[in-house]
């Protein structure tokens, strides 16, 4: 039975962001149409510059999103967990796929083909309304992320994205988060273009001044309104 449960609990998009304010029935009529996959980690779920188009909504596990330098060197942009979704950009524009995508965990998502998904969003305003909303959001953080390039150094590029992963966590108005897993330094090198060993110093420096400790498995942040006040003092410089 809780095998079953769980099965049914993976195949529903009642947790994916865009159908938050859709009904049962609207939301089942969706559901019907997708295509239910499973992936191991390291699986890849969206190949760089392939000429496919379906949506994936993401019902269990997490996913990165990647691309590779001329040389080889992976370099991350961001991980998505449950309740978000993927793809969505070339079925809007049907142009090629802009990075790759693979699973971090055990991972289960929903697929919609390209047709399909132009048609929920034309039929379900409130959808199309949280679609937009969703893009305006990455539009926001890649300009973001492009400024703390540009302007900070790779230590405060660090406390950039540790605040960013606080927040992820536990929302923008808590002033405690925990983070779990703990964030694995390569990956968060890989998102500030820094070193291992500069993520790990900084971390280690943090942990000095008890703004965040170690959990078993997770990283404890204790102290995220500290933390922001860091990032934006050296943003207003």
């Amino acid at each position: 039975m809780a095998t079953t449960a769980s099965a049914q609990a993976a195949h529903s998009l009642k947790n994916i962001e865009l159908f938050r304010d859709c009904s049962d029935d609207e939301r089942h009529r969706v559901e019907q149409r997708c295509r239910w996959r499973k992936y191991q980690p390291s699986d890849a779920i969206i190949e760089r510059a392939a000429n496919s188009h379906e949506v994936h909504f993401i019902t269990s596990g997490r996913v990165r999103v990647v691309d590779h330098t001329a040389s080889g060197k992976e370099v991350s942009f961001d991980d998505i967990d449950a309740g978000g979704i993927i793809g969505e950009m070339a079925a809007i524009d049907g142009g090629e796929r802009s990075a790759s995508v693979i699973a971090v965990q055990p991972t289960v998502t929903g697929a919609l083909d390209q047709r399909t998904f132009l048609n929920v969003l034309a039929d379900h305003p409130d959808v199309a309304l949280a679609m937009m909303q969703r893009l305006t959001r990455i539009v926001r953080q890649s300009g973001e992320r492009i400024m703390e390039l540009s302007t900070l150094g790779a230590h405060n590029r660090v406390h950039a994205e540790m605040l960013r992963l606080a927040r992820r966590a536990a929302g923008d108005e808590a002033e405690r988060a925990r983070i779990y897993p703990i964030p694995v330094h390569a990956d968060i090198a890989s998102r500030v273009s820094t070193t291992r060993e500069t993520v790990a110093r900084v971390l280690s420096d943090l942990t000095k001044h008890g703004l965040v400790k170690r959990d078993g498995n997770a990283l404890v942040i204790d102290d995220i309104p500290a933390l922001e006040e860091m990032v934006e003092r050296v943003r207003s410089t």
